[in-house]
């Protein structure tokens, strides 16, 4: 039999791998011979290939990592220890991808690693910010507050991007909507329609014209248009996968109108947010802009933010570089300019995070009441042009008769 394994060495080193022996106890003697403390063994199975997880689709929810966190804050907090509060949640975490990684964490602290070195193994799934949030708490003594705190921040991060995305969503889909039942009008209807008005021999309006024309378009090179929407989607997609296209794009998303402002915001009160929580919580100012310069989403962002990072290295203040740049409206940098000249830097960026966050809230609320009557009159204009350019015709036709 084959077993999988993980132990430390007697250095403390972490040391995975596979081992053959006839059964368990074998395999763990030999390992233990090796002068290896074994922290877990498990046995190799064959699994079937329709039944093996599939790693590309594994998919954690943000969702699920600030309920962890809240659950573990609590546990933690009643004074379990933190190993126990650990497999205690693995048992009950819905995510099976996540559960994976909150035992292989536990396995690891069992071992004798400390909780922020286990979980920076996963980058992916635990941000910098997060990891530097445990160090912290774990440095300090206060770890429970440290969970608490990013089991806020995450879960207010989530329903803030839940917000966002929600009145993206509800418009993209209308005119989606719209867009398929237009072609299939294109497709289906127009034809027919276009054989009763040629053999009437009536002269047609030149909006009927256009419509006719482009159902012809559609019907012989449709699937052209297609093709090309999808390798020019795909293209751009691999596009934005480089450092180039990365700029490009997250430089074009805040100067999208209305859209725009939104993503500004978003970035604003991210960043104030994160840069606040590891200041109040001791973490180095440099360090800090290096953690939130790699977790804040954006990389025009980030390319400001790592600039502020050297001029803050070379004995400049923040404010300097954040002035001349148009992403930061002057609230911002004058709000950190006077946390620099006072020492309370925490104090405000807090407030900047507060008042972004609720900005974004307002912008998000009026841009849903506003979107519905704006797309009611696109689409009755969409609607009304349709139905002139067809039925007017027919409309004289059957006048004539």
């Amino acid at each position: 039999m084959k077993f999988n394994y993980l132990a430390r060495t007697k250095k403390g080193e972490r040391q995975t791998g596979t081992i053959e022996a006839p059964d368990e106890s074998i395999a763990l003697k030999t390992l233990q011979d090796y002068d290896l403390v074994v922290i877990k063994l498990q046995s190799v199975e064959t699994i079937s290939l329709f039944v093996k997880q599939i790693k590309i689709f594994e998919r954690i929810k943000r969702k699920d990592i600030f309920i962890f966190f809240r659950q573990l804050s609590i546990l933690v907090g009643t004074d379990i220890p933190l190993v126990q509060s650990l497999r205690a949640l693995v048992r009950q975490i819905d995510s099976p991808a996540l559960r994976d990684r909150v035992s292989s964490v536990a396995d690891d602290i069992d071992g004798g690693t400390a909780f922020s070195k286990a979980l920076s193994v996963y980058p992916a799934i635990f941000s910098d910010f997060c990891v530097s949030l445990i160090r912290t708490g774990e440095v300090s003594g206060r770890l429970q507050e440290s969970l608490t705190y990013l089991a806020d921040y995450l879960e207010k991060e989530y329903y803030l991007i839940s917000r966002v995305r929600g009145a993206m969503i509800y418009p993209a889909f209308i005119l989606s909507v719209f867009l398929i039942i237009g072609i299939l009008v294109m497709v289906m209807v127009i034809p027919q329609l276009t054989t009763i008005l040629i053999e009437a021999g009536q002269e047609l309006p030149l909006s009927t014209k256009i419509v006719i024309a482009l159902s012809n378009f559609i019907i012989k090179s449709g699937w052209l248009v297609l093709l090309f929407a999808i390798g020019t989607g795909f293209a751009f997609w691999r596009y934005k996968k480089t450092k180039k296209g990365e700029m490009f794009w997250d430089t074009i998303k805040l100067k999208i109108p209305i859209f725009g402002k939104i993503f500004q915001k978003t970035y604003l009160a991210r960043l104030a947010d994160n840069l606040g929580a590891l200041v109040n919580g001791g973490v180095p100012i440099i360090q800090s802009l290096n953690i939130v310069a790699n977790a804040i989403g954006n990389a025009l962002f980030k390319q400001i933010l790592l600039k502020a990072k050297k001029e803050v290295t070379a004995g400049r203040s923040i404010s300097s570089v954040l002035e001349n740049r148009k992403e930061f409206p002057p609230l911002f940098f004058q709000m950190i300019r006077t946390g620099e000249k006072t020492g309370k830097m925490d104090v405000m960026l807090e407030k900047l995070s507060e008042f972004y966050n609720k900005e974004v809230e307002h912008t998000v609320d009026n841009l849903s009441q506003l979107i519905e009557p704006i797309l009611l009159v696109l689409l009755g204009i969409g609607v009304s042009i349709l139905v002139f350019a067809v039925f007017m015709p027919i409309y004289s036709l059957s006048a004539t008769f």
